[in-house]
């Protein structure tokens, strides 16, 4: 590599690094090493402290945290951090809802380099003297079809380590729970994540097997990243996995299903159908009764039953597929 490359990729390591820096909580040098290696610039532990301690922390308003172990990097209290690009209103505005909604399902990696731009977002609604994209904030929600339930905790060491092996494609080695109370010790590939309500879900293909399972995040015990990669299985399609029903529960089966329902309780269905193919086959003043292919899942079940005896004569056909 010249010299004028070298140069170049350090600057580009520094900028990295400042714009991923923390400012309420410290950053470790196993956290900086591997921010960077997400955009293909590694270095040794030893490197990197070589860089933190002798250019980023005497040449910048970042300080080195040694009380406790392991140590860490911020910015100094009365720092700004570094500049970035000033935001508008709308860009701001966009940045703060996506932060508040899309957390949970952005790479760890990506989430750290738009660190800077949230908190900037931030700064720019709070000093905004309109104040109408700040309100905006409070008057928009989105708000549970169901009983509404707290989030499990999840590990952030084994959030990040999942993610990492997701965005690059890399083998996760997992140690896993389940609802029973069974403990696996297994090698998978990680395919896709899903949030469904508050839980996150991971799919994954296990080492050695063509299927695909669903791991829930919460119940990892311990997740440990592989060096190995992998090719991403062809005939996986993580949309077409959706729409097919496997988080419905169960083995999806399709049906064509039929039943009454009063009005009070259908009406609903008028305005957001179960399916494309929904029909009304009959209508009083009192109830209706609808005909719509939907897939046979735990969750169409406990849909059913939660209507109590506002519905009933349920047929269900089974389609041949």
């Amino acid at each position: 590599m010249s010299q004028r490359s070298s140069d170049l990729e350090t600057v580009r390591l520094i900028l990295h690094i400042l714009q991923n820096m923390p400012k309420n909580r410290k950053t470790t040098i196993a956290e900086i090493q591997q921010n960077l290696e997400s955009i293909d610039i590694k270095r040794t532990t030893r490197s990197l402290q070589r860089i933190m301690n002798e250019t980023i922390c005497t040449e910048f308003d970042v300080e080195l945290d040694d009380r406790d172990k392991p140590y860490g990097y911020s910015w100094k209290s009365h720092s700004n951090g570094l500049n970035i690009p000033v935001l508008n209103e709308q860009q701001s505005l966009l940045l703060l809802l996506a932060q508040e909604h899309l957390q949970s399902l952005l790479p760890v990696s990506v989430s750290r380099h738009l660190q800077p731009f949230f908190e900037q977002a931030y700064r720019q609604l709070q000093n905004d003297s309109r104040q109408n994209a700040k309100q905006w904030l409070n008057k928009v929600a989105l708000v549970p079809t169901t009983q509404p339930l707290l989030p499990p905790e999840i590990s952030t060491e084994i959030f990040e380590t999942v993610s990492y092996c997701l965005y690059h494609n890399r083998y996760l080695n997992v140690t896993y729970q389940n609802q029973n109370g069974v403990t696996l010790d297994r090698t998978v590939k990680s395919l896709a994540l899903a949030q469904q309500g508050n839980v996150l879900y991971l799919v994954v293909q296990f080492d050695g097997f063509d299927n695909f399972r669903h791991l829930a995040l919460h119940r990892i015990q311990a997740a440990r990243s592989s060096l190995q990669t992998f090719e991403l299985p062809t005939d996986f399609d993580f949309q077409k996995y959706i729409d097919a029903g496997h988080f419905g529960y169960g083995e999806p089966l399709p049906i064509l299903l039929q039943f009454s329902i009063t009005k009070s309780a259908g009406f609903h269905l008028t305005e957001t159908p179960l399916s494309v193919d929904q029909r009304i086959l009959e209508e009083s003043d009192e109830h209706y009764r609808f005909q719509v292919t939907v897939l046979q899942t735990d969750m169409l079940e406990w849909w059913l039953r939660k209507f109590g005896d506002d519905i009933w004569d349920i047929v269900k056909i089974p389609i041949e597929t």
